[in-house]
């Protein structure tokens, strides 16, 4: 019997882990895991109770309150907080541009990290994230880190946004990814760095299927 591996894929913002994490899940029946939701989830939340969203004392207490569950379903997996379906709430712009405040602060780092690593724990898993193979999954079998130029994420994020209904201009994508990236990476807590045994994978010139293909050819070699 094959040994299930833990698969940690980390990168910037719409470098297209999210697509890829749960194409390459499907494939080896593996659990997909969407740390971003997440810290989504918890950042949706904060604002819902009116928590100020750097108050690191306040966010971990808030969080002791926050039952956090994935449901399965087609074409994607359902986010639920406190029994409320917020899949869709998730990924609109108010959340985009705060989820970095909150991801910055250490009791909301070391709440959905502890989460992280006990849906984790018994392997068979594809992780996706900014800190899954430095701080999260350190001892991950196979870790990948996923990078595409500016523009391709920002020309990424704004198809998404489309078919979603969400209508933000391409260069305002642009300036927001690159905040994103600038705050991700300068954060005093786990922040988005390359693990030093990740595979660097550039996604800019590649679609969907080729990127999946490349990674299950590392998780193949793995594997043996």
């Amino acid at each position: 019997m094959r040994e299930k591996l833990q698969i940690a894929i980390d990168g910037p913002a719409s470098a297209g882990k999210s697509t890829v994490a749960k194409l390459v899940a499907k494939k080896l029946n593996y659990i997909y895991c969407d740390t971003g939701a997440m810290y989504r989830a918890a950042t949706w939340y904060a604002l819902q109770e009116g928590v100020a969203l750097d108050d690191d004392q306040a966010l971990g207490e808030m969080l002791t309150q926050m039952e956090l569950k994935f449901i399965p379903s087609d074409p994607e997996q359902l986010v639920f907080v406190n029994g409320v379906d917020v899949t869709k709430a998730i990924r609109l712009p108010e959340i985009t541009n705060n989820v970095s405040l909150v991801s910055a602060q250490p009791s909301v780092r070391a709440d959905l990290t502890k989460r992280q690593q006990q849906i984790a724990s018994n392997g068979g898993i594809v992780m996706d994230g900014r800190d899954i193979g430095t701080t999260v999954l350190p001892n991950a079998q196979v870790k990948i880190f996923l990078v595409a130029s500016v523009h391709e994420r920002a020309l990424r994020r704004f198809k998404e946004n489309q078919q979603k209904g969400i209508k933000t201009p391409l260069d305002v994508l642009e300036q927001e990814i690159e905040a994103r990236d600038y705050k991700d990476s300068h954060r005093k807590v786990s922040p988005l760095t390359q693990a030093k045994d990740a595979v660097l994978l550039d996604t800019t010139s590649l679609d969907i299927e080729q990127v999946t293909a490349e990674i299950m050819k590392i998780v193949k070699t793995e594997e043996k």
